[in-house]
């Protein structure tokens, strides 16, 4: 077990580890250092490699290269790394024991606020038997320019899957590349985890085909589960091999309606192969293709292979999700439900990254304090894994402990920033806290920030003043002589903290983006409230493909009702 491991372990929280026992091995190396070392592994990867992690780590990752190790191979991933974005092959590697096997690798970059990769994370998956019993088949086909067209499609629907973070979107990928390449029409069908259709995507060759493909796939898909073939394929074990056979049209009025028999015939009937989807442990889906004129044999064997390839792929895709529900599961667990406090009004929001299986050490925090006071936090830890996000839950608890003794916001943070560097919690985190006593004209704050964006002060008429008073270095840095600041809070006016996240991105510095929230800021009404402000921040900051998380804080004296 890695070290990594043994601290989740103590932390006894269940979706942490559930991430860390994935089936999946895992790895991340550290891009920072030379020669991207490795720097944690799970179990399933020693399970994999027969390397314990006390062997490997501060290593690279080439051990697992050996004598039969494909050069070619090895220099499309160092491209691919060298140009920064993410790969996906097979590759021969070789256990601690010795022993051969096919590896097939994706590996993912880790990009920092900055546009930096500090990160590698890699997932192997042992292919060996898939493989060679490609290879095996390969031989059945003796005319070379055909070998390579089989390849190259193989190998285009392997990245294209490889590149999509939702599972539907992986499912569409693979229908509409497949399907026009090897048949007149048809589509991918998935289950759910009961073993029923829940989904089908239907394409044609044919662009005038469209229309009546989409009237069918509008049908209710119950009729998958009447075709004989169809049913054998899900059911089929692991040597299952699909062949072509022809439909059996007097058969068909039985199994549809008159409209869905209509669409079909319109669409075409011939020969059909139904080729099972098939993941690491059961069927997931179907991948259906109709030939009006029939298959050719290069056709038949190219199914075949893709049936394996692509059912591993989807699964991929989906364990990935799984991991990633899992993480965030893990850091929503860890960010606090927002009190009522009378007198103010408090908004939040959290939004993660698009990263695929990424989480990242964002959070917020609001306090109600024995003194009647209220403690106000925002920080991040710096990282986008699951280290960093245990390492948020165990700061955020550090912060509130030291808030609840009515400590001055220097003094919470150089406390933290004490017992975060002499236990090696995180390695660097941000930090903004806030001290709000609500008073007859608004409220007094006092505040501190470790190297945090500074807070937004939003006042009665549009103008926006940042709290920069009160800072110091990060957290995990050499905190002595934590400074304060302290401001006057008038009622109506709208105190807005964030992380970074909000506010930069690959086009846009941290300077330039606080600028801009300055101004959504500033024309926000001014009889806005809290939760009005968050949405139109979000709506003009937040990204369909966010690169960072963001933890959003709104804090509003409220106005006298009348």
């Amino acid at each position: 077990m890695s070290s990594d491991d043994k601290v989740v372990g103590r932390q006894d929280d269940l979706p942490l580890n559930a991430v860390l026992g994935s089936d999946l091995a895992l790895s991340i190396s550290d891009a920072l250092r030379d020669d991207d070392p490795l720097v944690w592994v799970n179990a399933a990867f020693t399970r994999l490699t027969g390397y314990p992690a006390e062997d490997i780590l501060g290593r690279n990752c080439r051990f697992l290269q050996g004598a039969d190790t494909d050069p070619v191979a090895v220099a499309r991933i160092r491209n691919a790394l060298d140009q920064q974005r993410a790969v996906a092959t097979v590759i021969r590697n070789y256990r601690r024991d010795g022993t051969p096997f096919w590896n097939q690798v994706v590996i993912s970059p880790v990009v920092d606020e900055g546009g930096r990769v500090t990160h590698h994370i890699g997932i192997q998956v042992d292919v060996t038997d898939r493989v060679e019993s490609e290879r095996a088949q390969d031989l059945e086909i003796d005319v070379p320019h055909q070998a390579t067209a089989r390849l190259d499609l193989l190998a285009r629907i392997s990245d294209e899957l490889a590149q999509h973070l939702e599972y539907d979107d992986a499912v569409d990928a693979l229908g509409d590349i497949a399907v026009p390449a090897l048949a007149t029409w048809g589509f991918v069908a998935v289950t759910d985890d009961r073993g029923r259709f829940d989904r089908i995507h239907l394409v044609v060759a044919d662009p005038d085909d469209r229309e009546t493909a989409r009237a069918l796939a509008d049908e209710d898909i119950g009729w998958l589960s009447h075709a004989p073939k169809i049913t054998e394929a899900l059911t089929s074990g692991p040597g299952f091999v699909a062949t072509p056979y022809a439909i059996d049209v007097a058969g068909l009025p039985a199994r549809t309606t008159p409209v869905q028999l209509d669409l079909l015939r319109r669409l075409g009937l011939g020969s059909a192969m139904v080729v099972p989807l098939r993941a690491r442990d059961r069927v997931l889906g179907v991948l259906t293709l109709v030939a009006v004129d029939g298959f050719t044999a290069d056709a038949v064997v190219t199914a075949a292979h893709l049936g394996r390839r692509a059912g591993l792929a989807l699964d991929n895709v989906r364990l990935f999700l799984a991991e990633r529900t899992a993480a965030l599961t893990l850091q929503r667990s860890l960010l606090p439900e927002i009190p009522q406090i009378p007198g103010l009004d408090v908004a939040a929001a959290y939004i993660p990254s698009g990263r695929r299986a990424e989480v990242g050490g964002d959070w917020f925090d609001v306090l109600p304090l024995p003194d009647g006071a209220i403690g106000l936090a925002v920080g991040d830890v710096v990282g986008h894994d699951l280290r960093a996000a245990a390492a948020m839950g165990q700061l955020r608890s550090l912060l509130r402990s030291y808030a609840w003794e009515g400590s001055s916001p220097g003094e919470v943070l150089g406390r933290a920033d004490e017992l975060v560097r002499g236990l090696d919690i995180a390695d660097i985190a941000t930090c903004a806290y806030l001290r709000w006593r609500s008073t007859d004209d608004g409220a007094h704050v006092t505040y501190a920030r470790a190297g945090h964006p500074p807070p937004l002060l939003r006042l009665a008429g549009g103008e926006v003043r940042p709290l920069d008073g009160g800072l110091s270095t990060p957290i995990g840095l050499d905190g002595s002589g934590r400074s304060e600041a302290t401001v006057e809070v008038p009622v109506g006016a709208t105190l807005v903290l964030y992380t970074d996240g909000l506010v930069e991105r690959r086009d846009r510095g941290l300077r330039d983006g606080i600028a801009a929230l300055t101004a959504e800021l500033g024309a926000v009404p001014d009889d806005a409230d809290a939760a009005t402000v968050r949405d139109r921040l979000v709506a003009t900051f937040i990204g369909t493909h966010q690169e960072d998380d963001v933890c959003l804080l709104v804090v509003r004296r409220a106005l006298p009702t009348t």
